[in-house]
């Protein structure tokens, strides 16, 4: 299941929020060398305010986190439009119908193969969320590694700009757009995975 983390309904996961952040610090601050905040044991940032939402996978028996990512609007500040803006050739992309996804976060505990599945329902609820939302499309800084994975999953993605490279790392900006048929190509792709997603405390399902 997914479930996902509001203002709304925050309080009722803090648990999984704190699990959530524990591992952002374990995986971005102590193993990626990330320059990043931190709160004690957690990484928060600045974009981690009342408005950020989270798609979060976790344990059903033990409640440990096992994936997530944050979505942020666009338009307010964001990690693209506030930091890395000069990735895209033309203007960011903003508006309230579009979100960015950031700090995708796979537990390490996890199996390789059972790690691409919680990924691959995290990309599905990503779609229906969307789809549920009215939310069209999402924008996203990313690394080499994860565009050409990003692009093999089906939907329609396209870079913002030509790929520069940043504290080292090959970095760019991308686009995917949201479209009826998303979750369609996802099947194609091979990438489709349920998510049960859960709005608040309500499962939903856009797939058809």
């Amino acid at each position: 299941m997914v479930q996902l983390v509001t203002a709304h309904n925050r309080a009722r996961h803090k648990l999984a929020l704190e699990h959530m952040h524990r591992e952002r610090k374990a995986i971005f601050v102590d193993q990626l060398k990330w320059q990043v905040p931190c709160d004690g044991e957690f990484e928060r940032d600045q974009f981690d305010d009342a408005a950020a939402e989270y798609l979060i996978v976790a344990d059903p028996v033990t409640g440990a986190h096992q994936g997530s990512m944050r979505l942020l609007r666009t338009d307010r500040p964001h990690i693209l439009g506030s930091l890395f803006a000069g990735l895209c050739e033309e203007d960011v992309p903003t508006g309230p119908d579009i979100r960015e996804i950031t700090r995708l976060c796979l537990s390490r505990r996890l199996p390789a193969a059972e790690r691409r599945l919680v990924f691959h329902r995290l990309v599905t609820a990503l779609v229906e969320y969307a789809l549920l939302s009215d939310i069209t499309a999402y924008t996203a800084v990313t690394s080499m590694h994860w565009l050409s994975q990003t692009l093999a999953m089906g939907w329609r993605c396209i870079p913002l700009g030509l790929p520069q490279t940043v504290d080292g790392d090959m970095v760019c900006a991308m686009m995917i757009h949201i479209e009826p048929d998303t979750i369609q190509l996802l099947r194609e792709a091979g990438c489709y995975q349920p998510s049960d997603l859960r709005l608040g405390d309500q499962e939903m399902a856009a797939a058809a």
